[in-house]
């Protein structure tokens, strides 16, 4: 009931990505209203999908764009059982094995009933673009512009360094 009234509460009052608050994977807090000004990535992420590899070029791109981006990642365990692990192990998982860098908010539902409301927000701004059930997988994409506007909605198969990314970049 609470979970219920907490995210009803939040889709209510949250008229904006900025006022999102989530809990990072290294105990810290990712503000998103301190990105104003630049875009940002979404990403909702998994340890042990074929689609991992994709933290390698969502580093490059972090570091490439840094100035003008930044990339959140958010572990989901919602596809296939494809992020079992705790957000320690995550979090060694990712600067281990690709060099994570950027941001990484703790473990979270991006689908369903325990949905997070960071996830219900970006759904919603996704059907209002016309693009109906975006998060069908892991490493799906959200890019915001300066103005924490939804400017689409990759799908996982985009890589992060493709054109289809970068060209709002450049």
């Amino acid at each position: 009931m609470f979970k219920a009234a907490l995210l009803f509460m939040t889709l209510f009052l949250a008229g904006s990505i900025y006022e999102f608050n989530v809990a990072g994977l290294d105990g810290s807090q990712i503000d998103l209203k301190k990105y104003k000004g630049k875009k940002i990535l979404i990403v909702n992420t998994a340890s042990q999908c074929g689609y991992t590899p994709q933290y390698t070029d969502l580093e490059a791109l972090y570091e490439k764009y840094k100035d003008k981006l930044v990339i959140i990642g958010f572990p989901a365990n919602n596809f296939g059982g494809q992020e079992p692990g705790t957000n320690t192990e995550i979090k060694e998982f990712c600067k281990k094995n690709y060099g994570v860098t950027f941001p990484m908010a703790e473990k979270i539902s991006v689908k369903g009933g325990d949905i997070h409301p960071l996830f219900q927000y970006l759904v919603d701004e996704a059907k209002k673009k016309g693009i109906e059930d975006p998060i069908k997988w892991n490493f799906t994409k959200f890019l915001i512009d300066e103005k924490g506007n939804l400017i689409t909605v990759f799908p996982s198969k985009v890589k992060p360094m493709s054109e289809e990314i970068t060209k709002y970049l450049n």
